[in-house]
């Protein structure tokens, strides 16, 4: 909990210097922000908890949910994907603050970053459904477990999926906002292959 509160404190603080998070949703930090992530644990079951693998944070923006991942559970190999230069410099800042060290930034775009099996992939804000698990399947495997809190669009994001591809994830329900959902499956790779052969 200190850890979080340090984290809190250190999010508001910058985001008077750069637009991490929306100004309106400062003062509902842990609600929007700290417990919205936080909920993600909940959906990893313990065999994702014993594969080997990464937890891949994609577009991690202002650490959200990877910062938040990282600190409940300090002991996991946690890897902050972000391309924009001032929020890498402030995630860098944040993970030594906080002393996260099994905590990565990788300060690249999706495109650039090494292919690695990842445990979890998780991205908050990152981009449309479809792209998203275009420029991501190289690093799933059958175990991974895909994360994806998508806000009031999540059902209809889905929907839009080819149906081979769809009925491989499910939307859960937000516990933070009643309105909001999360995508959440797996998606094997040799699938997707097949799948953009055909």
């Amino acid at each position: 909990l200190a850890r979080l509160d340090r984290f809190a404190a250190l999010l508001a603080e910058e985001n008077e210097r750069q637009n991490l998070v929306a100004k309106p949703t400062i003062q509902h930090l842990w609600q929007r922000h700290i417990a919205d992530s936080a909920q993600l644990l909940a959906h990893v079951p313990r065999e994702t908890l014993e594969s080997r693998g990464a937890w891949l944070d994609l577009g991690t923006g202002a650490g959200l949910p990877g910062l938040v991942i990282a600190i409940l559970r300090p002991e996991w190999d946690v890897r902050l994907v972000e391309s924009r230069r001032i929020r890498v410099d402030w995630l860098e800042r944040a993970r030594s603050d906080l002393d996260l060290r099994q905590c990565r930034v990788v300060g690249s775009k999706l495109e650039a970053v090494e292919s690695v099996p990842a445990r979890v992939i998780s991205a908050r804000a990152f981009a449309p459904l479809e792209r998203l698990i275009d420029l991501s399947a190289r690093f799933s495997t059958e175990r991974t477990l895909w994360l994806l809190p998508k806000g009031r669009s999540a059902a209809q994001e889905l929907n839009q999926l080819p149906e081979s591809t769809r009925k491989l994830f499910h939307v859960e329900q937000s516990l933070t906002d009643p309105e909001a959902g999360i995508i959440v499956g797996h998606l094997n790779r040799e699938r997707m292959s097949h799948k953009s052969g055909n």
